[in-house]
């Protein structure tokens, strides 16, 4: 049996580390052609939907010293939430996972992120925040995604530099920046699709916090739809697990990016610094308006912008950034 191991970047505070991955039997969905042209581009994006996982199975994890063992859920997904109180110091950090099944045995290295003492975390959707994705129109969005490889999708303009900005607001030590988690309704089946598209624009490394993986053509029709409440549970998770950071969020108005926000604000007022709206239509929405209006009215700064040089200056306007980043460091 061909076995494969998908690991995810994980993160840590203090006193844990919470790490994450899938076993797939044959192909992870990573395995694919992101580069492919046409036909071959659609065939690969399919191909990673209707990929198999394994459940229940063994794996283990080392980290130093530390050595951990789980079993995978029913649809190959596995975490570890391991206590950590062991001296770490704060930056990116190696780890391996491994797995033997029917006799075949696989093992993956993956990395997680200790964030550096500071003031911010940075918290961003992607699809229509900084990758142009056309949510809000059914037919659209699945043609861009079957007719678009990794080099074809197109970023808004400016939001490199803001991100790149962003991760270093605060920060007066070159290579330290704020932690950024990008999270989404798309899919796992995504994870590695997204991840080299980051990388290609050079957007900040980030963790993934992605929806549960989906395994057949039929749930592909609706990727990045149905309930978004997960994005509200992790993005609560992740202002639990950082008390000390004052989090900015950044999402868009093409699904319910606001609404989710305004929650977050409602039970963390003192936990956001921040929220950043991207109008992805001519005008903007009122009920996104009025939203907006009442975070504001929470004591938490607010930006409803339709490109990414109005959110640049609201983010100098309001002393997050100077403006004198130093934007050439490698994030």
């Amino acid at each position: 049996m061909k076995v494969r191991l998908k690991l995810y970047r994980g993160y840590a505070n203090e006193q844990e580390i919470i790490l994450s991955g899938h076993v797939f039997s044959k192909n992870a969905p990573d395995r694919f052609n992101l580069e492919g042209r046409k036909l071959r581009h659609a065939y690969a994006v399919l191909r990673m939907f209707t990929i198999k996982t394994l459940g229940n199975v063994s794996v283990n994890l080392q980290f130093g010293d530390l050595i951990s063992s789980t079993k995978t859920m029913e649809d190959g997904y596995f975490r570890f939430a391991l206590p950590y109180s062991e001296s770490l110091k704060s930056g990116w950090h190696s780890f391996t996972v491994s797995a033997e099944i029917n006799g075949t045995y696989v093992e993956e290295k993956g990395e997680f992120i200790k964030p550096y003492p500071g003031e911010y975390g940075l918290i961003s959707d992607i699809d229509d925040t900084f990758l142009v994705s056309h949510s809000s129109n059914f037919f659209l969005k699945l043609y861009v995604l079957l007719t678009r490889n990794v080099n074809k999708r197109k970023i808004f303009e400016g939001v490199v530099q803001h991100y790149r900005m962003l991760s270093v607001a605060g920060r007066t030590e070159k290579n330290k920046h704020n932690a950024f988690f990008y999270v989404s309704s798309s899919e796992w089946n995504l994870y590695n699709f997204i991840d080299r598209f980051a990388q290609l624009h050079d957007l900040p490394k980030a963790v993934l916090k992605l929806k549960r993986i989906k395994t057949g053509l039929g749930d592909f029709l609706f990727t990045g739809g149905g309930s978004h409440d997960h994005k509200f549970y992790k993005i609560k998770h992740l202002l639990e697990f950082y008390p000390e950071l004052k989090f900015v969020l950044l999402g868009d108005d093409s699904q319910k990016d606001p609404y989710i926000y305004e929650r977050i604000v409602k039970m963390f007022p003192a936990g956001i610094e921040a929220v950043y709206i991207r109008c992805t239509k001519s005008s903007r929405k009122s009920k996104v308006t009025q939203v907006l209006e009442n975070i504001l009215s929470m004591d938490v700064k607010v930006c409803y912008f339709k490109d990414s040089s109005e959110a640049m200056a609201h983010s100098k306007e309001i002393g997050i950034i100077s403006g004198e980043e130093h934007l050439k460091d490698k994030i």
